[in-house]
């Protein structure tokens, strides 16, 4: 019960913070679960972010119920769930009152200029984390540049990427395995070969 209360004020918390949709949640999620609790990875941060993007629904809410669900389960899925979006209810509450009493204040604007900046930043500061450990490879690299001039230049869904790119992985992961079996199969006879003529 403990960590359920810990999952849900831990996400209270992201959820005050996090502005500048699902992407500007990345590092926070990095810091606070990777860096500082040990409870995921980085790769499965990644995999709940691929995920969360091909899923139905917000996808930084996609992804703090995949992280809760994996710490505690459905309760902790709950738990992570309610406490991510519980400041956005409270906030947008708030400010659908007053905002239109403020919305045109210059220091108001120039406050709002510079959150997009520090969303930029952070954004940027979790996808040079992200390419580390994504791009490791040509197969991986060639991948990357095609679905980047894709998502650029053309109007496919962005969930369309990933489950092209996780066909595609199956599919490398196949032929791998494949040419290791292979390898193996071949090491294997070479031995055998040897250790034939040595007895003769």
């Amino acid at each position: 019960m403990k960590k359920i209360l810990s999952l849900f004020l831990i996400f209270f918390k992201l959820g005050i913070v996090n502005f500048g949709g699902g992407y500007a949640l990345l590092p926070l999620l990095q810091k606070e679960f990777v860096e500082k609790r040990g409870w995921a990875t980085d790769e499965e941060m990644s995999d709940y972010y691929a995920i969360g993007q091909c899923t139905p629904g917000a996808i930084a809410v996609n992804v703090s119920t995949f992280i809760g669900y994996k710490i505690k389960g459905v309760l902790g899925g709950i738990a992570a769930t309610l406490g991510f979006v519980s400041p956005a209810l409270i906030v947008i509450f708030v400010i659908a009152t007053v905002l239109n009493n403020f919305a045109d204040i210059p220091q108001v604007q120039s406050a709002f200029s510079a959150v997009r900046v520090c969303v930029f930043v952070l954004i940027l500061s979790a996808l040079i984390k992200l390419i580390k450990k994504s791009i490791v490879d040509v197969i991986t690299l060639i991948l990357a540049v095609l679905i980047l001039f894709l998502a650029i230049f053309t109007p496919i869904p962005l969930y369309a990427y990933v489950l092209v790119a996780g066909t595609i992985g199956i599919i490398v992961g196949l032929i791998r395995q494949k040419k290791n079996r292979k390898e193996a199969k071949e090491e294997l006879e070479k031995l055998s070969s040897k250790e034939e003529k040595e007895e003769k």
